[in-house]
């Protein structure tokens, strides 16, 4: 071979070898019909899969998918993890039963001698966010997580190990933390940064309404700033019940955007979250909600102001009988 198409040959190993290495950072898409597809995925639902070819985006119907290996845990995401919790940036939009089978896991029950709510663990040490209300006056908790298993399984298990970090009754939140028996990471959510909400926009509930372990509703926002007693609220058509108290409202990126605590007696489709920001600024500033099981009165709350004894004008502030006029 003569010695001037070496030059050649060696840029043309460099280019295959950048495209090779461009493949194993993209999503695979394997259809039914044996053909590959390489991209990165931009959104998922349970019809329909979207993926970016770079100069293109190429629609697949789901019924002609056979198996999809992602290029990364995140999903497409970059990951920031604060202290005591993460979020995900630039995630694809997913279907909300992909999102259950990945994320599910990362939602409880949580327990007390006086009824039960919901959860959701935020970090891989097991740091979890309730209302306040679920653990209201109680000290003895038992969380139940479902833990993966080889097979895709879950298996359930109740746990006892579980302290209580902080308590803000006014927020209706409480930070709590679960010890792994056998010392393993928990599976997680990520809270979403930047509020980006839309009266619209498909949203997904997981908990355990009346005992119905996770138990997964669908709807939309209803509106995003629903006021009561001075603090703003997401309103949901998805079914909020008893026993969803303290559990995560997902978007369809899996990213938790409130934790639902409230539904209308009587009403229907009237479900409401507790927006996220309000979440993470309770989790920075925790130490100012520290809970300690010697003091009731622990954390912030919010006391009921002594009531008038006397009507009218108080003296101080009546008008000077001397004065003109």
């Amino acid at each position: 071979m003569p010695s001037r198409s070496r030059p050649a040959l060696f840029a043309a190993a460099v280019l295959a070898a950048g495209s090779l290495a461009a493949a194993a950072l993209a999503d695979t898409v394997i259809l039914r019909s044996g053909a590959v597809v390489q991209g990165s995925i931009l959104k998922r639902t349970d019809d329909k899969v979207w993926v970016d070819l770079g100069p293109d985006v190429l629609v697949l119907d789901a019924d002609q998918i056979e198996r999809i290996d992602r290029a990364s845990p995140v999903e497409g995401g970059t990951e920031r993890r604060e202290t005591l919790f993460s979020t995900v940036t630039d995630a694809p939009e997913r279907s909300p039963r992909e999102h259950a089978r990945e994320i599910g896991p990362a939602v409880i029950k949580v327990s007390t001698p006086g009824g039960l709510g919901s959860g959701v663990i935020l970090n891989e040490q097991g740091h979890a966010i309730t209302n306040a209300h679920v653990i209201q006056g109680e000290t003895s908790l038992r969380a139940t997580v479902w833990m993966p298993q080889p097979d895709g399984a879950l298996a359930r298990q109740e746990i006892e190990d579980v302290e209580i970090v902080a308590v803000n009754n006014h927020l209706d939140l409480a930070l709590l933390r679960i010890r792994h028996p056998d010392g393993e990471p928990f599976i997680y959510a990520p809270i979403q940064g930047p509020e980006d909400l839309e009266a619209g926009q498909e949203v997904f509930a997981i908990g355990n309404p009346l005992g119905l372990e996770r138990t997964l509703s669908q709807g939309v926002v209803s509106t995003t700033q629903r006021s009561f007693d001075g603090l703003s609220y997401i309103q949901t058509d998805a079914a909020i019940n008893p026993g969803n108290s303290g559990g995560p409202l997902f978007n369809t990126r899996g990213e938790v955007i409130g934790i639902t605590n409230m539904g209308i007696l009587g009403g229907e489709a009237l479900g409401f979250a507790i927006p996220a920001r309000y979440v993470t600024d309770f989790i920075r500033n925790r130490e100012a909600f520290a809970y300690d099981r010697n003091n009731p009165n622990s954390g912030h709350q919010y006391h009921e102001p002594p009531a008038r004894r006397r009507f009218g004008t108080p003296p101080q502030l009546a008008p000077d009988a001397d004065s003109a006029d």
